[in-house]
């Protein structure tokens, strides 16, 4: 198995700590966001988010004139995280306190459930908790101005669409329009798998942004030091290439593939009983709890939960054990289907093998966040994903290509959030102290470089979302990950599209600065961060662009104080003079190519990068006008032109340009003659 990410933490314990009022890090920051009507959290799971919005709340409450706080949780079992808490004890003003008539995440009718929400809005209660499903069937019997002088809070909000059809997207766009409601809006991940957007752009920007990223959760952590993203793929079954990425001795919850899938063998039952003949022998179901003890092919006793089987008697008992679990011995291993995701909770999970291709990056995002709690004891947390690899003897070996590139295109997406993040700040709001490291000066203070704090804004919190809109191109991604086309393709063509979709708004200059930050950021990682101008080696070769060529060739380091190099070859270039071109040049998925080969043969590499050839979308006339220069210069190179049959995908891309161009001129012709 090879890590595509791997990524080390500082430890510093500052996302743990708590402040006077009993508040992290993150709690902290939405709280001073606490007066905003609407209000958008987006940070990552365990980091605190339903805490957060007790502050909020209760803030709202007690201060701000507001009569009633309705919580919406997706599923029934994540309202737990919303029972009754001691708050004054650690500095707050009042404690978070849910009558029990109040607490609709229970089982019961909707019917039920409708009248309770209905019987609290006429009564003089203040907090009400229930699930999306109860939320949207209520709103249908109340009026919206019932809603006035009411915060509604949405939990896991990227089950949110605007799509027409989604009925908690219009119930929360008719509270935005048709009453005075405050909207708290909380999600781990801001991506949804179908690609649609969660808010129309003009609805998104009447919301308060808090963002707390996932580097900056995990890098204030007290215990976990590093996080890795690996894959392993595998030929046949997958239960004979378990052994391999299956250790036992670390604890552990395996997701199956889903019974649609191709990697699933239609059989979860037999796919469980697979997974255990690995582990070792079972000796016993305890009748209380209906957790398997297994005794492993080491000698150690394993503790084993089935959440595959949805026996009405045995799954109650399991998942009552599992929320009771109070040390590391009490569990094991975690075999799963659909369960253990979003909202599951198991701080001693040391490592997330989910086994096929998962779509949604949502999914993959709350996977990976059940492996990222911080625990005393665990150092290392660690996402294997075990992807068929194709064969090419196999008929579907497209749907195996598309399948093992999408993967890994998620986890490149995945390093985007995981890793330490690129700040912009302008050089008009910059004290000339030190910044904070991998921030970027951008110099809005000189003639024609004036930049929006719109813009400001969408580099340091919409990066990961404007990455996420550029993977749902699939073609280009995956021509991108297989390198059969110039990285201009994604750099010119694909990735201004999806900003000018984003931000409309936008001028063609604050497009384009965007596409360049963007652009930047993923340079920036590529090099290993930013480097201060004081903090080079004594002898390094630096490249502070035009200028003095005395300056340039001077070994000492005093001439670059106050700017930022990256580090190319041997080189140190200062950010302010790198080259547009260079900029163009880089490909945000390269890795996945490196990645995708050292992981396969040669000949499976060919066969990949021919069944993306099969299905290459048509040049269009955009890529054609930015392919044209590349052309030309690779005539001149070579002395002549580019081939369709060459073994060089890129250079077949050329000739598919070269081809297209001389089609569209030959039908001009034709017109004039």
């Amino acid at each position: 198995m090879n890590n595509l990410l791997h990524v080390e933490y500082g430890q510093t314990g500052q996302s743990s700590n708590h402040n006077d009022m009993g508040m992290r890090e993150m709690q902290a920051r939405a709280f001073t966001e606490r007066a905003s009507q609407y209000l958008l959290i987006k940070a990552p799971p365990g980091c605190g988010k339903s805490r957060a919005l007790m502050f909020l709340g209760l803030d709202k409450l007690e201060h701000q004139g507001l009569r009633k706080l309705i919580v919406a949780v997706p599923e029934k079992s994540i309202g737990g995280s919303f029972q009754n808490t001691q708050l004054t004890e650690f500095g707050f003003f009042v404690d978070w306190v849910v009558s029990p008539e109040n607490n609709l995440c229970v089982d019961g009718s909707d019917k039920g459930k409708v009248n309770a929400f209905k019987r609290f809005m006429a009564s003089k209660d203040r907090i009400l908790v229930c699930t999306h499903a109860t939320l949207r069937f209520a709103f249908e019997t109340i009026p919206v101005s019932d809603f006035n002088h009411c915060l509604v809070a949405i939990d896991e909000f990227h089950h949110v669409s605007a799509d027409g059809e989604n009925r908690l997207g219009g119930l929360i766009d008719s509270l935005m329009k048709e009453s005075s409601a405050h909207i708290v809006a909380m999600t781990g991940s801001y991506f949804r798998g179908d690609t649609v957007p969660i808010l129309l752009a003009e609805d998104e920007a009447k919301f308060t942004k808090v963002t707390y990223t996932y580097y900056e959760q995990l890098n204030g952590y007290k215990h976990l030091k590093s996080l890795g993203i690996g894959y392993h793929f595998y030929q046949g079954q997958y239960k004979d290439a378990l052994p391999t990425v299956l250790d036992p001795s670390k604890r552990t919850i395996i997701h199956i593939p889903n019974v649609n899938s191709g990697e699933s063998t239609k059989d979860k039952h037999a796919e469980v009983d697979a997974i255990l003949d690995v582990l070792g022998e079972v000796s016993k179901r305890d009748p209380e709890t209906g957790i398997l003890h297994v005794l492993g092919k080491d000698g150690r006793q394993l503790n084993i939960a089935n959440l595959v089987d949805d026996n009405v008697t045995e799954r109650p008992k399991i998942q009552a054990y599992l929320r009771d679990i109070k040390t590391a011995d009490d569990m094991d291993i975690i075999i799963a289907l659909g369960m253990a995701k979003e909202g599951f909770d198991w701080p001693f999970c040391e490592h997330v093998l989910t086994i096929g291709y998962r779509s949604s990056l949502t999914e993959i995002v709350q996977i990976i966040g059940r492996a990222t709690r911080d625990c005393a004891g665990k150092k290392h947390a660690q996402f294997t994903n075990l992807i068929a690899q194709p064969d090419a003897q196999d008929d579907d070996v497209r749907s195996s290509v598309n399948n093992m590139l999408k993967a890994i295109t998620t986890s490149l997406l995945m390093e985007q959030i995981l890793a330490p993040t690129i700040q912009f700040k302008p050089r008009s709001q910059w004290d000339g102290k030190t910044v904070p490291p991998n921030t970027v000066i951008v110099d809005d203070t000189s003639a024609g470089k004036k930049v929006s704090q719109q813009v400001i804004d969408i580099l340091n919190g919409d990066k990961n979302e404007i990455m996420a809109a550029l993977i749902a191109k699939e073609q280009v991604v995956k021509e991108a990950i297989a390198e059969t086309t110039p990285p201009e393709t994604i750099t010119q063509v694909a990735l201004p599209a999806v900003i000018q979709t984003l931000y409309p708004n936008l001028t063609e200059e604050e497009q384009e600065q965007v596409r360049v930050g963007m652009l930047q950021s993923i340079l920036i990682g590529k090099a290993g961060g930013l480097i201060d101008g004081e903090n080079l080696p004594p002898d390094a070769e630096v490249d502070i662009g035009e200028g003095n060529q005395d300056e340039k060739d001077e070994s000492s380091n005093k001439n670059v104080v106050g700017q930022q190099f990256l580090k190319m070859g041997e080189k140190f270039i200062c950010i302010d003079n790198l080259d547009i071109d260079l900029i163009d040049a880089v490909n945000p998925f390269h890795g996945a190519y490196e990645i995708l080969s050292k992981q396969v043969t040669a000949a499976m590499l060919k066969t990949i990068q021919e069944a993306v050839s099969a299905s290459k979308s048509q040049i269009s006339e955009e890529e054609a006008v930015i392919l044209w220069p590349k052309i030309k210069q690779f005539k001149r190179d070579n002395d002549r032109d580019p081939s369709l049959n060459s073994s060089h995908p890129i250079e077949v891309r050329y000739a598919e340009a070269l081809a297209f161009i001389r089609k569209v001129k030959q039908q001009q012709m034709a017109k004039q003659g």
